[in-house]
């Protein structure tokens, strides 16, 4: 290695090392293309399916936890219009939100249901749309202090998808909904399951992601900062069970979790003002 070289690489990992990132160990940073990278899902095999959120493409990646793309599938059938999470069921399909909503005006919210895409040999997956709407939303966009119905955050248990929301409201009241809808494709109302606050400050409190773990014993919820852990649990209201808050001591833009097996979490960041765009480990005690 040269010396101009090895000089750019000690100051890339000096500024590795003096950037906060509070309880969560970097694993690799990601690829410069996936800067807005909005949902992570593994199968277990050392890589991780990544999605980006809106005005990016109608792609899906897998990336290694070296940090390079190995393959990258067009979704068929599915354009991005504010893809936010990823989460796949117990045989292998996997599903995409497009149902980020930052002003509460959309009325075309899709979750996109793909095959296993580890097994897809081309280019390009097909996707089925499960269409859905929030019945208790009335206008598009309503209130200030309404505005309950942004999501970034899915995850799949039994024969359905739980939606779990992002509270955009002014002031901020911190409560995030709970709904479902099947995962089969159609049309449907999203059935209301119910509400907590995880917290109040609008800095930390907002949802970004969320998913189950192998065993289905604990679901993690993810904030700019900060996870939610509920166990102790009976569906479909999984709040009705123990939630521990634990600040994991970074802020920054944190968007996306996933289980790695039952006691280590993936999670992912957005690049932004120089910092973030990394794949973190996180050790559930």
């Amino acid at each position: 290695m040269n010396k101009i070289a090895f000089t750019s690489l000690l100051l890339i990992s000096t500024l590795i090392s003096c950037t906060n990132y509070g309880q969560l160990k970097v694993v690799t940073d990601l690829p410069c293309s996936l800067d807005e990278n909005s949902g992570l899902a593994t199968y277990g095999d050392s890589t991780v399916w990544v999605v980006e959120d809106n005005g990016n493409k109608d792609e899906i990646y897998q990336v290694n936890l070296k940090g390079k793309i190995i393959k990258s599938l067009e979704v068929k059938n599915g354009g991005n219009h504010d893809w936010e999470d990823l989460t796949k069921d117990v045989s292998g399909n996997l599903y995409i939100a497009d149902i980020g909503n930052n002003d509460n005006e959309r009325k075309n919210l899709v979750i996109y249901k793909l095959p296993n895409p580890t097994s897809e040999p081309g280019n390009k997956i097909d996707a089925e749309k499960i269409e859905l709407y929030y019945p208790d939303q009335k206008d598009f966009p309503p209130k200030k202090d309404a505005r309950l119905y942004d999501s970034e955050a899915i995850f799949h248990h039994g024969d359905k998808l739980y939606i779990i929301t992002k509270n955009r409201s002014k002031p901020f009241s911190g409560e995030a909904h709970i709904y479902t809808v099947p995962d089969t494709k159609g049309k449907y109302e999203a059935k209301f399951v119910g509400s907590f606050t995880p917290c109040t400050d609008w800095k930390v409190c907002q949802i970004t992601s969320i998913d189950i773990s192998p065993k289905g014993d604990k679901i993690i919820a993810l904030s700019y900062g900060k996870l939610f852990i509920f166990t102790d649990f009976s569906w479909d209201d999984f709040t009705k069970g123990n939630m521990q808050e634990i600040d994991l001591g970074a802020r920054s833009q944190l968007e996306s979790v996933c289980f790695l097996n039952d006691s280590t979490l993936l999670i992912s960041d957005e690049r932004t003002h120089g910092t973030g765009g990394n794949l973190y480990t996180y050790s559930l005690k």
